[in-house]
């Protein structure tokens, strides 16, 4: 469907805010903001703005959109346009809304609307559009094509070095593309001239990659210190929490996510993260109760397969597959509307699908981006084909930049212990274990029946 302002369509739906990584452990998720036609008023709920809160289209964070905002925002942006259809900023919103709105619901179809809008403001103003730019790198890291998400961030940082999305997604795209140094780097200096929320979250993300799960925390409760409206204090808590997870500590896990959804009780983010956690903890009806709300409004691989994982933990096989199978359909959405899948069908396909099917995917996405969580993903479809010493090569790899993951530990230990190197396998699945034992209903049980095999911890 293309966008006009005329055609496009906005029946209301759930849209909950989030951002992907995945077992990935990526943090950034939607925060609170009024669109309007021309603007977005951070941390506003509607109404007219006060000066000092009003910002341009083309330094607006759309990923903090909330979400009965969004759909209003993109029907205001729609009346606006036929009236004044030559307004570029406004068609450079409109297009960033409608990326948000995609990665919100899960529906990729947004994505060619999106596009078409961030032609026609370039169409009207080709000069010094650092929207439009800044909207073109956030739809092409939405499809998973990172180099053109970088190089439309950087042509929107050379027209106005302070774009806040710009500045983001220039993190975004060095992170997936595995230039951790660098991404590093563009974290500090977008910190110096734009620090906020939408940069501290990305800083701590980059610091845990780097191996600072510490100094992770610490830029994240300094976010937290500044975050006033109740989409900012639940982005914020939601990435302390799933950081705690991550680390195993589940009890801080819970209260993160609990003051979460007391400030924004619809907020998914934090659902999905004490879904996940009730599940490390071994409550499985809970875990399953918050995942199956989850899934109801944001279908994606990653969401799908940690429910089917739980009701496999349960017993469910039947219910289990329903959830795999649904990742298909997805995926197939998903490309026919550009998105570059072949992660997201690695990932799933390597424990609950094709296994030949997982290593094409894995090798392609390879061939694009040399990030942490596409090593990992290449290991373990390597190593379920029975390419072992050739998976080892990626699992040694994924640990290079000091990532701690127990579900790389675990795939590493479970590769080791195929070649049959004993004591480094015990080493890595004692490790995954020791951070985060519930990574996985499934798999940290697998890591258990493993270890025992091999004589425990000796």
């Amino acid at each position: 469907m293309p966008a006009s302002a005329e055609t496009v369509t906005t029946s209301a739906q759930p849209r909950p805010p989030w951002r992907r990584r995945l077992g990935a452990a990526g943090v950034v998720v939607a925060l609170a903001a009024a669109l309007t036609a021309g603007a977005i008023v951070i941390g506003g709920t509607g109404g007219q703005p006060a000066a000092a809160t009003r910002t341009t289209a083309a330094d607006a964070p759309l990923e903090r959109i909330a979400d009965g905002d969004l759909a209003s925002g993109i029907a205001a942006l729609q009346t606006h346009l036929r009236t004044q259809p030559k307004d570029a900023v406004s068609w450079a919103t409109l297009g960033a809304a409608y990326v948000e709105q995609a990665r919100t619901t899960g529906d990729p179809t947004r994505y060619p609307q999106a596009e078409e809008a961030f032609d026609r403001s370039m169409t009207i103003q080709r000069k010094d559009n650092d929207a439009a730019l800044a909207g073109r790198a956030a739809l092409a890291a939405a499809r998973h094509d990172f180099p053109a998400a970088l190089r439309n961030a950087e042509s929107a940082l050379t027209i106005n070095a302070y774009n806040e999305r710009a500045l983001a997604v220039r993190i975004d795209a060095l992170v997936e593309l595995g230039r951790y140094d660098a991404a590093f780097r563009a974290a500090r200096h977008a910190d110096s001239i734009r620090p906020g929320i939408p940069i501290f979250t990305r800083y701590a993300y980059v610091l845990e990659l780097r191996g600072d799960p510490k100094g992770a925390r610490r830029v994240l409760l300094d976010a937290l210190g500044s975050a006033v409206s109740p989409g900012d204090i639940a982005y914020v808590t939601t990435a302390l929490g799933q950081l705690a997870w991550s680390q195993g500590d589940y009890t801080t896990a819970l209260k993160q996510y609990a003051e979460a959804l007391r400030v924004s009780p619809s907020y998914l983010p934090a659902l999905d993260g004490r879904g996940r956690t009730y599940a490390a903890r071994g409550e499985l009806a809970d875990a399953a109760r918050d995942l199956a709300e989850v899934v109801r409004r944001y279908p994606l691989p990653a969401q799908l397969a940690a429910l089917g994982e739980v009701y496999e933990a349960q017993g469910d096989r039947k219910r289990a597959k329903q959830q795999y199978g649904v990742v298909g359909t997805w995926i197939a959405l998903a490309r026919a509307n550009g998105v570059a899948t072949d992660l997201d069908t690695a990932l799933v396909a390597a424990d609950h699908g094709d296994r030949e099917e997982a290593l094409r995917a894995a090798r392609a996405e390879w061939q694009r981006r040399h990030s942490v969580h596409t090593a990992d993903a290449l290991a373990w479809a390597l190593h379920v084909n029975g390419h072992d010493h050739e998976a080892l090569t990626y699992a040694k790899y994924a640990a290079a930049p000091g990532y701690r993951s127990a579900l790389f530990l675990y795939h590493r230990g479970m590769i080791e212990r195929a070649l049959g190197h004993r004591t480094a396998a015990r080493t890595s699945l004692i490790a995954a274990l020791k951070l985060n034992p519930g990574f996985s209903p499934t798999a940290s049980q697998a890591a258990r029946t493993a270890l025992h095999a091999l004589g425990g911890a000796k």
